[in-house]
């Protein structure tokens, strides 16, 4: 099992709407056989694993093991449950029961009922920790939400004036890159009206490879120009504002009422839109309204060397500290929200 997380990793930023899910066909205490979901509308996980069996013959006295349950329904590809039953496998070792109401302990149920040996919870807080993306969604109907900040040693995130409209970076160039894989793992980016004004960011992915998130920005009155970074052909953005739902190429613009909780509307608008997760990038007041309601999962904070004296204060919360590391002098901490 430990070993289907490893595969799962690699799929992470590429599968969705579905979950990166890791397998693998062992047979007399050794492996003939793994795999990770494809990219969306290629084959799953358990398909990819069984496929890659060189001797068919050993799949009958095979176990399997996954890090979620195997699908039930038909999507974009047949029920990996069928499959399995299909090539004789009669043992089935699986991490977690996957959330999705149209499957949600079904696939299990079917093996069961075709004769299989079915075993449950394996590694199973690891599992749901590397399908936490897709149990949010799931569950509780938003997207999961990761809160980011670049932070100086005396708690400063940016400078009370600038010289220019550009970015003024805090950390090292090796925590840029962390950012930027980061990005590539999550499915949007979010930022609000004054980050965009005065840092002009791209919000795309430059120093790591893999998909651009989707950018979202906050725009109540839609007064940012059309020249800035955010509205380029690199990627697609989301423009919430209070005029209007329309699109023009790839911009999309969508109304939501700012009178109500803009977190609540906000996490309406992209579960909506079938985002399963955001990093939310700031600025100060952009993360503290995610962080005083309450909504947001993990919280990813690099600490520079760095000094201001003087500037834009860090956000305040409370969260437990899960990792820490040191990235060539910056300190990076990940908090998650109990």
């Amino acid at each position: 099992m430990a070993r289907c997380l490893e595969l799962a990793k690699k799929g992470i930023g590429f599968t969705r709407p579905n979950p990166s899910v890791g397998a693998v066909v062992v047979c007399e205490n050794k492996i003939i056989g793994e795999g990770y979901t494809s990219s969306y509308g290629g084959s799953h996980a358990e398909v990819n694993a069984i496929q890659s069996v060189k001797n068919e013959k050993l799949l009958k006295k095979a176990t399997l093991y996954v890090t979620l349950e195997p699908c039930s329904h038909h999507g974009k590809t047949p029920p990996c449950s069928d499959l399995i039953i299909a090539t004789g496998i009669k043992h089935v070792v699986i991490g977690c029961i996957d959330s999705n109401s149209l499957v949600a302990g079904k696939g299990i149920e079917k093996l069961k009922n075709a004769g299989c040996k079915v075993e449950l919870g394996t590694l199973e807080e690891e599992c749901k920790h590397h399908h936490r993306r897709f149990f949010t969604f799931h569950t509780k109907k938003r997207p999961f939400i990761i809160l980011k900040w670049a932070e100086t040693q005396d708690g400063f995130i940016a400078p009370i004036h600038k010289d220019s409209q550009t970015p003024i970076w805090i950390t090292n160039e090796f925590s840029r890159q962390i950012v930027h894989q980061k990005r590539a793992e999550e499915h949007a980016i979010l930022v609000g009206f004054n980050t965009v004004l005065q840092d002009n960011p791209r919000l795309t992915i430059r120093e790591f490879s893999g998909n651009n998130p989707i950018r979202i920005v906050v725009d109540k009155n839609l007064e940012l120009s059309k020249k800035l970074h955010v509205f380029d052909d690199q990627g697609d953005t989301i423009v919430v504002n209070s005029k209007a739902t329309t699109r023009n190429q790839n911009i999309y613009y969508e109304k939501i009422n700012f009178k109500n909780s803009l977190v609540q509307e906000l996490c309406d608008l992209l579960y909506k839109r079938e985002i399963q997760s955001v990093i939310i990038e700031g600025g100060t007041k952009t993360l503290q309204a995610f962080i005083d309601s309450g909504i947001w999962d993990e919280a990813t904070v690099f600490i520079s060397q760095k000094t201001f004296k003087s500037g834009v204060k860090s956000p305040t919360f409370q969260g437990r500290l899960i990792a820490e590391g040191n990235i060539m002098g910056d300190i990076l901490k990940t908090y998650v929200n109990d």
